[in-house]
C-alpha cells in the first residue's frame, strides 16, 4: 500500500509540473550529456521536435522557489546556453550530430505558416475565433507533423522568452545560427518570407474589397484603384521583379501605412454611426496583419542589404532584424492567445460608443441649479405616482395564482407597461439615472489637466448626486401618496382592504433590513445597470443598420402612412429607441429573472426602492395606524433606506466602472478625484443633497466658507495630484443625438 501511495505520488507531480520538472542546477553537466547523446537525425520529425522541446526547456528552466530577479534570470538562462554551446565545442562528435538532427528539423519544417500565421488571428469571424480560443483550451492539442509555426509556440511558452531572446548577445546568436542553419536553410526561409508576405497581402485585399469595408471608406473607388489592390500589386513587383530596389521598397513601405490609415479611417466611422464587433474584429485582424507585413518587409530588405555592404555587415543587421521578429512573434503568440485580450480588443469599441450614447442621453437627467432641481422634484413625483399603479398591478398579478413561469411573464409585462408610462407622462424612475449619469462623469475626467477642471468636476459630482437624490425622493413623496389613495379607494368601494393582514405582515418581514433585503437590492443595481447596457445597445444596433432611413424610405410604410408622417416616425424612433430598450429589458430583468432563479434553486429575488416604498405604504395601510408602533415596519422603514442607497450605489458604480475602463481614465486620476469628492462632502454635506440656493438659504454663515471645496481642491493637487497632463482625446457621439 505504502508502495502504491508513493507511485501515485510520483505520478500527481509529474502530472502537476509537466516538462517543467528537472533536477536541480548542481548536475547540468549529466544532464546535458544526457539530453545531447539522445538525438538522433534518423528519428521521426515528431521525436526530434520533442527532443528539440526538451532542449530548450532545460535552457529556460529556472527553479519554481527562487530569489532571482528578473535580470538575473536572464544572466542564468544566458549562461546555461553558454555552458550548452561551450560543452558542444569540446564534444565534436556530438556537436555534428545535434548539427545534423537540428538541420534536418528546420529543413523539412513548414515555414510560412511561423511567420503568416503565428500570433494574428485566425478565423474569419470574431466568434469563430473565440470558440477557436476556447476548444485549444480546453481540449489537448495533437501531434504538430512539420508545423514550425506549433513547434515555435511550444518552445516559447511564456511572455518573458521574448526578452531572453533579445538579450541574447551577436556572440551567441552567430553561433546559435552556424549550429542550427546553413546557406540552404538560410535561402529556403528567405523564400518562405516572401511567400509569408503574399499570403498576409492576399488576406488584406480580401478583406480591403469587401463590401462591408468599402461601404465604411469609398464605395464609388473602383477596386483596381483601392490601395489593398495596389498593394498586392507593388509587393509582387518588389519581391519577384526589383527584389533589390529601394524605390520599390519605399513604395511598399508607405502603401502599408495607407492601408493603416484606412483602417483608422473605419474606426471613424464606426464611431460615429454605431460599431459591429465583428467588424471591429476584421479591422483588427488586417491592423496585426500589416504590423507583420511591415516587420517581415524590414527583415528583408536587411538581409538582401543594398550594394555597398558588405555580407558580414549585412549578417549582422539581419541577424538582429531576426532577433526582432522572432521576440514580436512571441509576443504577439501570448497576447492573441488570451480569451480575455481577444474579447477586449473587439467589444472595446462597442463599450466605449454604449458609454458615449448613455452619457449623451444621461444629460438631461442632470439638475445644475435650483430651478432645474425643482423641475426633477415634479418628474420623479410623477413617475412615483405611476409606481403606485405598477404596486396594484403587482399585486392583482399574485392574486391570479398562475403558475410561477405565467407570473413572471405577467409582472414583467407590468413593469414594461409601467416604465413605457412614466417616459410618456415626462416622469423619472429614480435607481434608473444612475446607469446614464455615470457615463457623463467618466467623460468629464479625461479634463483633469487643470485645478479649474478638477473644480469643474467636483462640482459636476455634486450635481449629479444632487439629481440623483432629488429623483429619489420625488419618487418617494410620489408613490407614498398615491398608494394610500388607491388602498383608501378599494377599502371605501370594496369594504376590504387591499391586502390581507398575512399578506401585509409578509409584506413588511420581506423588507425588514435584517434578511437578505440588502443582497437582493445589491442584485436589483446590477439589474438596472445591464438594462442601461442594453438600451446602449439597441441604440447602436438602431445606429449601425441604419434603420432611420430604412424604415423612412420602407415602400409599404410610405404607402400607408405617406413619406412625411414615415419621416417623421422613424425619426421618432431614432431619438427614444434606447428609452422603449431600457424600459422593456428593465421589466423582463425584474419579472423574469427572480422566476429563473428559482428554476435553478437560487433564492434571489429583487428590490426596487420606489416599488418597496410602495408596497411597505400598502401594507402599512392595510394593517392601520397600530403597524406604526411595531418594531416590523421600522425595520422595514430602514430596509427601505438601505435598498435606496444600495440600488443607486451600486447600479452608480457598475456604469462608472465601465465607462473609465472604456474611455481609459488613468487609476492615479481616478483616487484623486475620489479624495477630492470625499474631502468636499465631510466639508459640505448637504450640497451633495440639496441644491446651491437651498443650501445658502439655511446657511448664510457659509458665505465666508464658499471657498472651502475649492482650497480642499487646491490642497489635494499640491499634496497627491499629479503633473498637469495632456488632456486625454475625447470622443463625442454621433451627430443624431447632438
Amino acid at each position: 500500500m505504502k508502495i502504491l501511495f508513493l507511485r501515485l505520488r510520483v505520478m500527481w507531480r509529474r502530472f502537476r509540473l509537466g516538462e517543467r520538472h528537472q533536477a536541480d542546477g548542481q548536475h547540468s553537466a549529466r544532464q546535458i550529456d544526457a539530453l545531447m547523446r539522445r538525438t538522433n537525425p534518423f528519428c521521426s520529425w515528431q521525436e526530434r521536435a520533442n527532443w528539440i522541446i526538451d532542449l530548450v526547456h532545460w535552457l529556460r528552466h529556472i527553479p519554481k522557489v527562487s530569489m532571482l530577479d528578473d535580470d538575473a534570470r536572464l544572466r542564468f538562462r544566458q549562461q546555461r546556453l553558454q555552458f550548452m554551446l561551450e560543452w558542444l565545442d569540446s564534444n565534436r562528435d556530438v556537436r555534428r550530430v545535434v548539427q545534423a538532427t537540428l538541420q534536418k528539423t528546420l529543413r523539412e519544417a513548414a515555414g510560412p505558416e511561423l511567420f503568416c500565421a503565428t500570433g494574428l488571428p485566425h478565423e474569419p469571424a470574431f466568434f469563430s475565433e473565440l470558440s477557436e480560443h476556447i476548444v485549444k483550451m480546453v481540449l489537448p492539442k495533437p501531434p504538430f507533423e512539420a508545423d514550425l509555426s506549433a513547434l515555435f509556440t511550444v518552445l516559447f511558452p511564456n511572455q518573458e522568452d521574448a526578452d531572453w531572446l533579445l538579450a541574447l548577445d551577436r556572440k551567441s546568436v552567430a553561433q546559435i545560427w552556424k549550429l542550427i542553419a546553413d546557406d540552404g536553410i538560410a535561402h529556403s526561409y528567405q523564400q518562405q518570407i516572401d511567400e509569408a508576405l503574399i499570403h498576409l497581402a492576399t488576406m488584406v485585399l480580401a478583406d480591403g474589397i469587401s463590401k462591408a469595408f468599402r461601404q465604411k471608406l469609398d464605395p464609388k473607388m473602383p477596386l483596381q484603384a483601392t490601395p489593398f489592390m495596389v498593394l498586392r500589386r507593388e509587393l509582387e513587383t518588389y519581391l519577384y521583379v526589383n527584389p533589390r530596389d529601394d524605390a520599390a521598397l519605399r513604395s511598399v513601405r508607405m502603401l502599408i501605412a495607407v492601408c493603416q490609415a484606412q483602417t483608422d479611417r473605419i474606426y471613424a466611422h464606426l464611431d460615429e454611426h454605431g460599431v459591429s464587433v465583428s467588424l471591429v474584429y476584421r479591422v483588427e485582424r488586417m491592423r496585426a496583419q500589416l504590423t507583420r507585413m511591415a516587420l517581415l518587409t524590414d527583415l528583408r530588405s536587411q538581409i538582401y542589404g543594398s550594394n555597398g555592404q558588405g555580407r558580414d555587415e549585412k549578417q549582422v543587421q539581419g541577424s538582429g532584424q531576426i532577433q526582432a521578429l522572432l521576440g514580436d512573434l512571441i509576443a504577439a503568440h501570448h497576447q492573441r492567445s488570451s480569451i480575455r485580450g481577444l474579447v477586449q480588443r473587439s467589444f472595446s469599441l462597442l463599450a466605449r460608443k454604449m458609454v458615449e450614447r448613455n452619457a449623451d442621453h444621461g444629460e438631461h437627467y442632470i439638475a445644475r441649479d435650483g430651478k432645474e432641481y425643482r423641475v426633477m422634484l415634479k418628474a420623479a413625483g410623477r413617475g412615483g405616482g405611476v409606481t403606485a399603479f405598477t404596486v396594484l398591478g403587482k399585486s392583482m398579478v399574485s392574486a391570479l395564482g398562475a403558475a410561477r413561469f405565467f407570473e413572471g411573464i405577467f409582472a414583467s409585462l407590468n413593469y414594461a407597461v409601467s416604465f413605457m408610462a412614466i417616459s410618456a407622462v415626462g416622469g423619472v424612475l429614480a435607481t434608473k439615472q444612475p446607469a446614464v449619469t455615470a457615463p457623463v462623469l467618466a467623460s468629464k475626467m479625461g479634463q483633469l489637466d487643470t485645478v479649474e477642471g478638477l473644480r469643474a468636476l467636483l462640482t459636476e459630482i455634486a450635481q449629479l448626486l444632487r439629481s440623483q437624490a432629488a429623483a429619489v425622493f420625488g419618487n418617494l413623496m410620489g408613490v407614498i401618496p398615491a398608494m394610500l389613495l388607491i388602498s383608501g379607494l378599494i377599502l371605501l368601494v370594496t369594504d376590504v382592504p387591499m391586502m390581507t393582514a398575512e399578506h401585509a405582515h409578509a409584506s413588511l418581514h420581506s423588507l425588514s433590513v435584517i434578511g437578505p433585503t440588502p443582497l437582493f437590492a445589491v442584485f436589483t443595481g446590477i439589474l438596472l445597470w445591464l438594462s442601461s447596457l442594453v438600451s446602449g445597445f439597441a441604440d447602436n444596433w438602431f445606429a449601425l443598420r441604419r434603420l432611420r432611413e430604412a424604415l423612412g424610405h420602407q415602400r409599404r410604410l410610405v404607402y400607408v402612412l405617406g413619406a412625411m408622417r414615415a419621416e417623421r416616425w422613424a425619426a421618432w424612433l431614432d431619438r427614444n429607441v434606447a428609452q422603449i430598450a431600457g424600459n422593456v429589458s428593465l421589466g423582463l430583468f425584474l419579472g423574469m429573472t427572480p422566476v429563473l432563479a428559482q428554476f435553478f434553486g437560487l433564492p434571489l429575488d429583487v428590490r426596487h426602492v420606489t416599488l418597496a416604498t410602495g408596497s411597505l405604504t400598502a401594507a402599512a395601510s392595510s394593517l392601520g395606524w397600530p403597524v406604526l408602533a411595531t418594531p416590523q415596519f421600522w425595520l422595514a422603514l430602514v430596509g427601505i433606506a438601505s435598498i435606496g442607497v444600495l440600488n443607486v450605489g451600486v447600479s452608480f458604480a457598475c456604469a462608472l466602472t465601465l465607462a473609465l475602463r472604456a474611455r481609459d481614465v488613468p487609476a492615479r486620476t481616478r483616487r484623486l478625484v475620489f479624495r477630492a469628492v470625499l474631502r468636499r462632502f465631510s466639508a459640505s454635506p448637504r450640497s451633495f443633497l440639496l441644491p446651491e440656493a437651498v443650501v445658502a438659504a439655511s446657511r448664510p454663515e457659509e458665505q465666508g466658507e464658499s471657498n472651502t471645496p475649492d482650497r480642499t481642491s487646491d490642497a489635494a493637487m499640491q499634496a497627491g495630484a499629479p503633473q498637469p497632463m495632456e488632456p486625454a482625446p475625447r470622443r463625442y457621439p454621433g451627430s443624431r443625438h447632438g
